[in-house]
């Protein structure tokens, strides 16, 4: 089983913890954000990883190779240039192989998702991508029909929003940081360069099926502010 994890964001969100460090390496109960995240997936099964660095990229990879986590790990080197999360899907095409498919996951997602069952419902789907979503409380929210298709996305922090399937009613749920992909989507996805993965995940699904995996029975928090550190941590040693 295959997944990518994005870990090359700057991690603004966090300092003064992220002024030496990448986000990725920042500490969650004495252990690296990063490392927590490929031991999860190791616990479902995954065992092929990519992981994208940018900022502070020279400590992640000597990071991961002074580390023998028990699965392979590739580097997506984005040092020169932060490809966004789009563009950072794109680049790691040639990771894979035809035919694939793979789980992506944030650094900065603390969940109890089972990864191995929202693997396993997407391939009983003819999805292209499968986005974990919950209906929680938040400023931007992805919209699906009654299939859990998906067919937009709403902000009422700006007040825009982006449909791309016209539907009398939407389905608000919010996106957790975890998709299961197609290999087919890096085919998919039209643009180059630096850009944002939602945007585009809209317009591929004008015409490719992208579903929606709820997870309302599971918990989880995005660990993009200290706070949201310290209450992870208190879950963890609870």
């Amino acid at each position: 089983m295959k997944a990518m994890i994005f870990a090359a964001g700057y991690g603004t969100r966090l300092a003064p913890l992220t002024d030496n460090k990448p986000k990725a390496l920042v500490n969650i109960a004495g252990k690296p954000m990063l490392q927590m995240q490929i031991e999860h997936l190791k616990s479902f099964g995954f065992n092929y990883i990519v992981i994208n660095v940018h900022h502070f990229s020279d400590q992640i990879i000597n990071f991961i190779n002074s580390n023998d986590f028990g699965v392979e790990i590739q580097i997506s080197d984005e040092t020169n240039l932060l490809l966004n999360t789009g563009g950072g899907l794109k680049n790691v095409k040639k990771f894979f192989n035809e035919g694939d498919t793979f789980l992506l996951h944030n650094v900065d997602i603390y969940s109890e998702i089972d990864l191995k069952e929202m693997y396993n419902f997407h391939l009983k789907t003819c999805n292209i991508a499968t986005l974990a979503v919950k209906h929680r409380e938040s400023t931007n929210y992805l919209l699906f029909d009654e299939t859990d298709r998906l067919c937009g996305w709403r902000s009422y922090k700006t007040n825009s929003e982006i449909i791309s399937i016209e539907k009398t009613t939407y389905n608000e749920m919010a996106f957790s940081g975890i998709y299961v992909f197609n290999y087919n989507i890096f085919d998919a996805i039209q643009k180059e360069g630096s850009f944002p993965i939602i945007p585009e995940l809209l317009n591929i699904s004008k015409n490719d099926r992208i579903g929606a995996y709820n997870h309302d029975n599971k918990y989880m928090l995005d660990l993009g502010k200290p706070e949201a550190i310290k209450k992870c941590e208190e879950l963890i040693n609870s």
